[in-house]
């Protein structure tokens, strides 16, 4: 079983950064994409960025110019740097890994979530 452990979230002005980590631990083979999703008070539980095994990226347009989104192989660990953050970023944050675990399934599994707040 696979488990992802976030870290790096906390409080954080606005216009300032924070770098978020996802590690992957356990039999993690197959490793399709990781990513990282937000869910902020009345709002539904949108992707932010992910990254795939082919290293192609994706960022929401909400984002983009302000976020990065890497990973390190070797680690099993994807990181999202956050920049020039706005309160409109403040939510909970979460690790997603999207794994083949046979020739014709696959699981994503999920973070327990680390939270973003930025003040104004």
């Amino acid at each position: 079983q696979v488990q992802l452990v976030e870290s790096g979230g906390g409080l954080v002005q606005a216009g300032g950064s924070l770098r978020l980590s996802c590690a992957a631990s356990g039999r993690s083979f197959s490793i399709k994409a990781m990513g990282w999703y937000r869910q902020a008070p009345g709002k539904q539980r949108e992707l932010v960025a992910k990254i795939t095994d082919a290293d192609s990226t994706n960022l929401a347009d909400s984002v983009k110019g302000r976020f990065t989104i890497s990973r390190d192989n070797a680690k099993n660990t994807v990181y999202l740097q956050m920049n020039s953050l706005k309160p409109e970023d403040t939510a909970v944050y979460y690790c997603n890994a999207v794994i083949a675990i046979s020739y014709a399934a696959i699981v994503n599994y999920w973070g327990q979530g680390t939270q973003v707040t930025v003040s104004s």
